[in-house]
């Protein structure tokens, strides 16, 4: 299992180069992911697979059927891109004004294309789905899939995906039981209080000033109403209001977001809000609507599926560079899949300063050290294959 899958992956390595190269340069927003889509359907029918197109939209699934009965494992990457100019010098730089794959997922599609390639090869038991997920960022690509059946006929037991990540070197590998990544949720607010002149402030209800107390009393959520064990961010990333210098504000607008690694925490997140927020405003005379949208929740990997991926990382890096990472509390829709079925979402590295790869995620330069497509591609299909291979 060792040598063949090994030699198998380098042998694709500058296929996988040329693949993710090719994305990066032609990136394209969630749920308009055609080109990009079109190539990878392209693949997987020149594969012989069973494919579907069009799937939430502008997804894609691959359907592998084993040579012999089993359990059916899916394995999801994301496809779309960030509406950010890039300003990087490579050149496999965007060449779609406005629009850059600063996330990554340019090398998480190339990774699953090497990997259907590979497993077609394998004799494995069981069924593998090829998931090319659209909308990853604003968490409106895997909700969608789900609807429109990815997760059934053949019904999924096992998914896995991944996240190429800067923070981490090049080489390393994190894997995690248990919450890796928050539930994210967006808020708006709408502060209404009434005008008047700045210099008879008696005679308003001054918004901006109801504003300010509503985002101070919000934290009072983190320090005072839930366990300081249990992580949570109430952030108002946005606020709007006022005429003039000298006008009493009417009317504040502010958005934010709610990220917690409790699912609980995070389905209470509305009843909380609007009893402080309520509170607030009508102890300082004016009012409030609160608009509360949910986002997606917290990732939490299986623990037996997590120990699997860890084994299998093991074999491709060495038992220093697998870690286990800390939860964090940026947000992923792979955590939809995984509350249908047990799986496992990991990182792997791909920070190098030496070769100028260090800008951060959802920046203008960032880019990573390509290393990072063989290390994925061979810990997937070594995972894939282990979990076909293994006792039901």
């Amino acid at each position: 299992m060792s040598d063949d899958v090994k030699q198998a992956v380098q042998n694709l390595k500058d296929q996988l180069v040329a693949w993710r190269r090719d994305f990066h340069a032609h990136p394209e927003l969630g749920h308009q992911e055609t080109r990009t889509a079109g190539i990878v359907a392209g693949h997987l029918k020149d594969l012989g697979l069973e494919v579907r197109t069009g799937v939430g939209r502008t997804g894609v699934v691959g359907l592998l059927r084993g040579k012999r009965p089993g359990r059916t494992v899916m394995l999801r990457a994301d496809m779309d891109a960030l509406p950010i100019q890039e300003t990087g010098e490579a050149p496999y730089c965007s060449q779609n004004p406005g629009v850059m794959h600063a996330c990554g997922h340019d090398g998480h599609t190339a990774i699953l294309m090497g990997v259907a390639r590979i497993l077609c090869g394998l004799d494995l038991p069981g069924n593998v789905k090829f998931v090319f997920q659209p909308a990853e960022e604003t968490f409106a690509g895997a909700a969608p899939m789900i609807e429109e059946g990815v997760m059934e006929d053949p019904k999924v037991d096992a998914a896995f995906g991944l996240h190429i990540i800067n923070p981490i070197p090049t080489g390393m590998v994190g894997v995690t039981a248990g919450p890796l990544m928050a539930g994210a949720d967006w808020f708006g607010i709408k502060i209404k209080g009434r005008g008047s002149h700045g210099a008879n402030p008696n005679e308003g209800v001054d918004a901006i000033v109801a504003a300010a107390q509503v985002v101070t009393a919000l934290q009072t959520l983190i320090s005072k109403e839930i366990s300081p064990t249990s992580p949570l961010v109430v952030h108002v990333g946005k606020i709007q209001g006022g005429e003039a210098f000298n006008i009493v504000a009417q009317t504040v607008e502010m958005e934010g977001t709610v990220r917690t690694l409790d699912d609980l925490v995070q389905q209470s997140m509305p009843e909380r809000m609007e009893r402080i927020i309520g509170g607030v405003t009508r102890a300082m005379r004016a009012e409030h609507e609160l608009l509360y949208i949910p986002g997606c929740p917290p990732v939490v990997n299986d623990p037996a599926m997590a120990d699997l991926v860890r084994a299998e990382a093991v074999r491709v890096v060495g038992q220093d560079l697998v870690f286990t990472m800390p939860p964090v509390m940026g947000a992923e829709d792979m955590a939809l899949y995984l509350k249908k079925a047990p799986g496992c979402f990991f990182f792997v590295g791909g920070y190098n300063p030496e070769k100028g790869l260090d800008g951060p995620h959802h920046n203008s330069r960032f880019d990573f050290d390509e290393t990072a497509l063989i290390i994925g591609a061979e810990i997937l299909v070594r995972t894939a294959r282990a979990y076909l291979e293994a006792p039901a």
